[in-house]
């Protein structure tokens, strides 16, 4: 079936084994056994291969779900929740197999959590639906019926009602600030201002068409005779040259986006700056974008013949998440009571005309799809109200929104039904597999069902997989069903932004560290690495091992239309999507440095800030000092009167540390719980080590505390395309010279005088030489080799 899935136009992915007796052996063979070591117990089976050599050899036997009919199966190769639904039926006075024998499976199944239907057959026989026992025909419609249910509801999850249910809501562990709360200092605060000096602040005239030129959400609001736009994708060579930009370049609602994700990075970075010349004009812009209202609350981008009239692609969802995610941030700031209205008003007007649980506002009649699923992240608003309101009916949206999304024939990585199969890697457009992770995390805690926090921890797992060593979600810019690779995958600067901004939504609602050292991770190193060091722009495509910027994946310039690997402060030749997204990713994880919870505030995120909040009624405010993640030692200069808990987040690399007063830990938080009084300070110095990692293919990456590091190469830049602006440039890069080298096992040593720099003795393959190579923080690189194959 896989081997002529196009022939025969089979789903492969709704594949079910089933088998009596010996067939029954058989298909939980199929579905369970998944390890070499697991065919001990087979003793005819091929040592060499879990799938045997006869039959179409490279294809996978795992299916969908199992039915265990009269038989029994290995209970040691059932190991995961996330296995393949089982469906076991026997007979109590079985004589070939007793009962006691099948039970093992499903007590097993019991145990791990496995989704399972277990019937029993009192009285009856081995097989008692064979022609000519008694009862026959009873036993076998019966068995037709327990059958066709257990496809139907959970084989197969064609009814997935029961994923959607309201069990529980459950209440998100920590508290995110108000937009502003935290404040940056150092170099965070730096890079804020120095993007308002560059792409952030001057976007609107460096590309003036996209931006100034298109008043989308306004006096040009699409209509039916509007068939096409200029929305600055140009789709690397174009198709004069041949190449299929349709997926991106005609997709009329795209300047919403590149509009509403820049203004909500413009409109946060300024307002962490405090920058009053940028702050003047947002005002400006809040007054005209509130004005475009209609009476009913609609604020968006098409006109009355249009709206909620769709079927296929469109941006009527995603053009309100961008823009109102921005509004709501200025709401926190100025606590204007006109904006937080406006917004209300236009998600009550959605929720109006898609009423909840009895509208399709995913509905698509072909299954690629772009501004429709980006539309997915209107949870992110929905969350936001939720938050300010208290308001159930939010969250109950959000729920019918992933519901409905998951119902639809698209090509989405985040759909339930494929999250709950464990077999299929993500395959999608990486921005959008990479946002939606915050949409089921929010629909399970929504809702409390366990079968989504099943798809959310797969999901996860999935997202595992294609990390690179850098923290980087790989996507260039589909995943493609492939892990990731440091040389042969890149990440987009969009899936950066995205991915952080799931993680930081997850980190609130389970309190769980990891997730701030995932964050850490991919903004210490992927994002900073994808950054020009010195120039105003960035990379859209970046990869970890990264030995040319010339346009194309390092050296290799087949793909003539491939333009994405290299800076600049725009990418119009591509899309204008990613420098706005570079824009937020600062002040996105800003506001996640701290959180609250009932009586503590968090250090969630380490970095330097200072944060202004309130607990019991009285002022805190706490300025951590530091210039980590390049120094480890921070001190927190508390000032409040009043008890409470300081928490800590020990980061996941810190084996020691040192801190100048008495405190706990819990949960990987380092806890001080005491009266304050004044102005206090707590100092702690986490005690770095330099590590030898390996990534998922098993090449060797080092890092230093937060910082991964890199070989930097020696590069010769040139300038490519200038702007209206002066100052800003594309730049390439390709190398002086390359030799990609391989780890022999010596130890790093520490350079003098220079925290965090080391120099290694590594192989070079082409010479059979050792050499002798600095390794510095990947994010102050612009080619480098991360990661080396073990010699």
């Amino acid at each position: 079936f896989k081997a002529n899935q196009s022939k025969y136009r089979i789903d492969t992915a709704n594949i079910v084994t089933g088998g009596e007796s010996a067939g029954a052996v058989t298909a939980m063979t199929a579905a369970y056994v998944d390890k070499i070591s697991e065919l001990k117990n087979y003793k005819k089976a091929s040592p060499q291969t879990l799938e045997g050599d006869s039959g179409n050899p490279g294809y996978g036997t795992r299916p969908k779900a199992v039915m265990c009919l009269c038989g029994v199966g290995d209970t040691t190769a059932m190991e995961r929740p996330s296995d393949p639904p089982m469906l076991w039926i026997h007979g109590s006075k079985d004589p070939l197999l007793p009962i006691q024998w099948g039970q093992q499976v499903v007590t097993r199944a019991k145990n791990i959590g496995l989704l399972h239907k277990a019937i029993v057959f009192k009285g009856a026989t081995h097989c008692p639906w064979y022609y000519g026992l008694p009862n026959w025909r009873n036993y076998m419609d019966s068995t037709v019926t327990y059958i066709s249910k257990f496809l139907y509801h959970t084989g197969l999850g064609l009814d997935d009602d029961e994923a959607f249910k309201k069990v529980k809501p459950i209440p998100e562990k920590y508290q995110a600030l108000p937009f502003g709360a935290v404040k940056p200092k150092g170099w965070l605060k730096q890079q804020v201002q120095a993007n308002l000096n560059g792409f952030t602040g001057h976007l609107d005239s460096l590309v003036p068409d996209l931006i100034l030129k298109d008043d989308i959400y306004a006096k040009d609001r699409l209509t039916r005779k509007i068939k096409s736009k200029d929305v600055g994708a140009q789709g690397g060579g174009g198709a004069a040259d041949g190449e299929d930009t349709s997926w991106q370049v005609q997709f009329l609602w795209w300047n919403s986006e590149t509009q509403s994700n820049w203004r909500d990075g413009y409109i946060r970075s300024a307002i962490l700056a405090g920058d009053k010349k940028h702050l003047a004009r947002i005002a400006t812009y809040i007054k005209n974008i509130l004005a475009t209202q209609d009476a009913d609350g609609y604020l968006g981008i098409y006109d009355k013949e249009l709206r909620y009239k769709f079927n296929q692609e469109n941006g009527e969802l995603w053009a309100k998440a961008t823009l109102l995610r921005g509004l709501l941030a200025w709401y926190d700031y100025t606590k204007d009571k006109a904006v937080l209205t406006a917004v209300t008003r236009a998600v009550d007007n959605v929720m109006i005309n898609w009423p909840i649980n009895n509208s399709h506002p995913f509905l698509a009649m072909k299954p690629d799809v772009s501004g429709l699923s980006h539309g997915l992240m209107f949870t992110d608003v929905l969350e936001s109200l939720y938050q300010l309101t208290g308001n159930q009916k939010y969250m109950d949206y959000s729920l019918f929104m992933y519901k409905d999304f998951s119902a639809q024939v698209i090509n989405e990585d985040a759909q339930y039904r494929k999250l709950l199969d464990t077999t299929m890697l993500l395959r999608g457009h990486g921005v959008h597999t990479y946002e939606h992770l915050r949409t089921v995390a929010a629909a399970y805690y929504a809702s409390g069902n366990p079968q989504l926090k099943l798809a959310l921890s797969n999901f996860l797992n999935k997202i595992t997989l294609a990390t690179t060593a850098s923290g980087g979600p790989v996507g260039d810019e589909w995943v493609l069903g492939k892990k990731a690779d440091a040389t042969k995958r890149g990440y987009e600067y969009c899936s950066l932004q995205e991915l952080l901004h799931s993680y930081a939504s997850i980190y609130a609602k389970t309190g769980n560290k990891d997730y701030g050292g995932k964050i850490e991770k991919l903004f210490f190193n992927a994002a900073q690495g994808a950054r020009h060091p010195s120039q105003s722009g960035i990379a859209y495509l970046k990869s970890d091992n990264s030995y040319a910027m010339e346009g194309w994946l390092n050296l290799d310039s087949a793909d003539k239309h491939q333009v994405r690997y290299k800076y600049s402060p725009v990418h119009q030749d591509a899309a204008v999507c990613c420098v706005p997204n570079a824009g937020r990713i600062a002040p996105y994880y800003i506001q996640n440095m701290w959180m609250k919870s009932a009586n503590s505030i968090i250090a969630a995120l380490l970095g330097p800030s200072v944060v202004n909040t309130t607990i019991n009624g009285k002022q805190v405010t706490v300025n951590e000092v530091t210039a980590y993640p390049n120094n480890n030692v921070i001190k927190f200069e508390v000032t409040a009167n009043t008890k409470f808990a300081l928490k800590i987040r020990k980061p996941d690399w810190a084996e020691e540390y040192k801190i100048n007063t008495k405190y706990t830990e819990e949960d990987g938080f380092i806890v001080i719980d005491k009266a304050w009084n004044g102005k206090q300070i707590v100092e702690i110095t986490f005690v770095p080590k330099l590590k030898v990692n390996r990534d998922i293919n098993n090449e060797v990456y080092f890092s230093y505390g937060a910082n991964v590091l890199a070989m930097p190469i020696n590069a010769t830049e040139s300038k490519g395309k200038s702007y209206p602006v002066p100052g800003f440039f594309d730049y390439h890069y390709s190398p002086k010279s390359l030799s990609v080298l391989q780890y022999a096992g010596y130890p790093a040593i520490s350079l003098p005088n220079a925290q965090g720099r080391f120099v290694v003795k590594l192989f070079n393959p082409a010479t059979n030489a050792i050499l002798s190579v600095k390794l510095i923080p990947m994010s102050e690189t612009i080619l480098r080799q991360v990661t080396f194959k073990h010699k």
